[in-house]
């Protein structure tokens, strides 16, 4: 029983908000088997050949630790091997140039081109995970940049996204490929935000990745207009970057993030209106 406010706050966030523990463990352990599996694609020469390191990057809010409950997604970045393609820039983001000696990528071009076309990927994807046999459904998602994959076992689903590394620039820098939902590719890289996270996390008295957590609890039961989760962490961590002090306890720090929170909400509200009104 809690005895004081500040102890009534950390039983919320153990028993409400954040991820259970146990449920924790077996999703990263579904996970690794799941990559198991994957892992096994290639081997009957016809699937796409994976990237020769680390084959999987993670990300999203279950990457990033900031995932509150029920766990019902997690984002896994699957790495291609580029045998030797390149990528070209335009306005809406890049195309991926295969060459000739690539058969298997060259099957996935846009007909008549050595475009390779990212839903075709997307769609090899989903044949081969369909035929996991302790995997109940797999299905492209709306946006079709990622094939999500239902468990028969679980409450959660995998999002499932191909990508490509880009050969490291002069200084060394990589960033990656994904679905843009076009047939197109787009830039990212989650290893920038789960930096990020970590190192404002770390500058602060408080837990910024519980103040996170609670405010999209908050965000997630409240009846009033609210913003993507992305964006919320975003935002969050812009003000504790931004050369704030916390305090120690959530229970002191919570109702003065908050009134920034509403102040700079309402500020996007009106930002969003007179856009609209342009």
């Amino acid at each position: 029983m809690a005895t004081t406010v500040n102890s009534a706050f950390e039983i919320f966030m153990k028993d409400v908000v954040r991820l259970d523990n146990e449920r924790n463990k077996i999703a990263k352990n579904s996970k690794d088997f799941l990559i198991s599996e994957i892992k096994k694609f290639p081997s009957d020469g016809k699937f796409l050949d994976f990237y020769p390191g680390d084959m999987r990057l993670d990300y999203g809010s279950f990457y990033r630790k900031t995932k509150i409950r029920p766990l019902d997604d997690i984002d896994i970045m699957i790495i291609l091997h580029a045998q030797g393609n390149w990528r070209e820039q335009n306005a809406d983001g890049f195309i991926i140039r295969v060459p000739n000696t690539s058969t298997k990528q060259l099957e996935l071009c846009n007909h008549g081109t050595n475009i390779l076309n990212s839903i075709r990927v997307i769609n090899k994807f989903k044949e081969y995970l369909g035929n996991i046999a302790s995997y109940k459904k797999a299905d492209i998602k709306r946006n079709q940049e990622a094939v999500t994959l239902e468990l028969n076992s679980y409450e959660w689903v995998y999002d499932i996204v191909p990508s490509f590394q880009t050969a490291p620039d002069i200084l060394g820098n990589t960033f990656y490929l994904i679905p843009d939902g076009k047939g197109n590719w787009k830039p990212t890289d989650p290893r920038i935000d789960k930096d990020r996270t970590r190192n404002i996390n770390g500058k602060q008295n408080i837990s910024v990745i519980d103040i996170i957590r609670i405010i999209k609890y908050w965000s997630k039961k409240s009846k009033a207009p609210t913003m993507g989760s992305y964006y919320l962490e975003n935002l969050i961590l812009n003000y504790y970057n931004s050369g704030v002090s916390s305090e120690n306890y959530i229970d002191r720090e919570l109702p003065k993030y908050l009134h920034i929170y509403i102040i700079m909400y309402c500020l996007i509200l009106m930002i969003q209106k007179v856009s609209k009104a342009i």
